[in-house]
C-alpha cells in the first residue's frame, strides 16, 4: 500500500487502534497524527470508529460512533468493548475529576500528582468503614490499581506511591457521563425503596 503518505497513516491507525495517543510520550507519531488526521478519520470511520484528539492537552484517542450519527441503518458491531465499573471505581473517577477542576482553577502547575493516601482519604469518607480498616484501605487501593489499568492514572517513575492523573479523565468523565451515572444510581436506589 504505497500512498502519498509513506508508512506513516498505518503508524498512525495502529497506534490509535492500541490506545490512548499522547504528544509527549511519541512526538512523531502526534506530529504525524495531526498532519494526516483527515485520512485517518476517514479510514477508521469504515470501522464505525470517531478520532477524538485535544491538541490543548495533548491526547488522542478513539471512540465509537454512535450508531444514530453514523447516518445509516445498518448497525456496525462494536469493536472498542465497554467496561463496567464497579461503585467505588466510579467514585474514585468522579473524586478524581472534581481534584482536577479544583486543580486546574488553581493555575499554576499543569499536571496533577496525588498519592496513594490521599486517594484513600478521599474515598474513605464515601465507602463504609466498618471495623477493619486494613481491609478498607487494601479495597480502596484495588480500586486505584483499576483506574490506573484503565489509563486515567499513571504511577509516576520515581516514586510508586504517587500517581499523575492523566487529563484524559476530562474528556470521559464530563457532564453526560455523571448525568448517566446520576441517573443508573437514582434508578439503583429506587429498586431498594
Amino acid at each position: 500500500m504505497e500512498t502519498a503518505q509513506g508508512n506513516e497513516l498505518p503508524t498512525i491507525l495502529v497506534g490509535l487502534l492500541k490506545g490512548v495517543v499522547y504528544r509527549e510520550q511519541a512526538p512523531a507519531l502526534w506530529r504525524d497524527l495531526l498532519n494526516l488526521q483527515g485520512a485517518a478519520r476517514d479510514h477508521l470511520r469504515l470501522l464505525g470508529l470517531d478520532v477524538i484528539i485535544d491538541d490543548a492537552e495533548g491526547y488522542a484517542f478513539l471512540r465509537q460512533s454512535d450508531a444514530d450519527t453514523a447516518g445509516t441503518d445498518e448497525v456496525v458491531p462494536r469493536l472498542i468493548p465497554r467496561r463496567p465499573l464497579s461503585y467505588p471505581a466510579s467514585l474514585l473517577l468522579v473524586l478524581l475529576r472534581k481534584r482536577l477542576a479544583q486543580h486546574d482553577a488553581q493555575g499554576g502547575e499543569t499536571r496533577l500528582v496525588l498519592s496513594r493516601e490521599q486517594m484513600v482519604d478521599m474515598m474513605r469518607t464515601f465507602l463504609a468503614s466498618g471495623t477493619n480498616e486494613a481491609k478498607l484501605e487494601d479495597q480502596i487501593e484495588r480500586h486505584v490499581a483499576r483506574v490506573e489499568e484503565l489509563g486515567f492514572l499513571r504511577k509516576m517513575k520515581d516514586d510508586d506511591d504517587l500517581y499523575e492523573v492523566r487529563r484524559i479523565l476530562r474528556a470521559f468523565v464530563n457532564a453526560d457521563w455523571l448525568a448517566d451515572l446520576e441517573a443508573a444510581y437514582r434508578d439503583h436506589a429506587q429498586r431498594f425503596e
